[in-house]
């Protein structure tokens, strides 16, 4: 299984938006487009990891809204 692509949008809880490919700085005084392709790298990685977190976290509560699989009888 591969990671999760991250969306466009908002990083959680940074001041940081990926747009078109692209990652921005953004504040109340404007935005700037990032560039450094160390940085870039650093939040591409952080997002994909955001974003597997994100489907881990929604197949545990999939799996905890199926009902309970019948039991077999078997110890262990």
């Amino acid at each position: 299984m591969s990671a999760p692509t991250p969306r466009s949008g908002r990083l959680v809880r940074s001041p940081v938006v990926l747009r078109d490919s692209q990652w921005w700085l953004v504040s109340g005084a404007g935005s700037i487009l990032a560039t450094d392709p160390t940085f870039t790298g650093l939040l591409d990685g952080f997002a994909k990891a955001m974003a597997a977190a994100d489907q881990a976290v929604a197949d545990l509560r999939a799996r905890q809204s199926e009902p309970p699989a019948p039991d077999t009888g078997g110890q262990r």
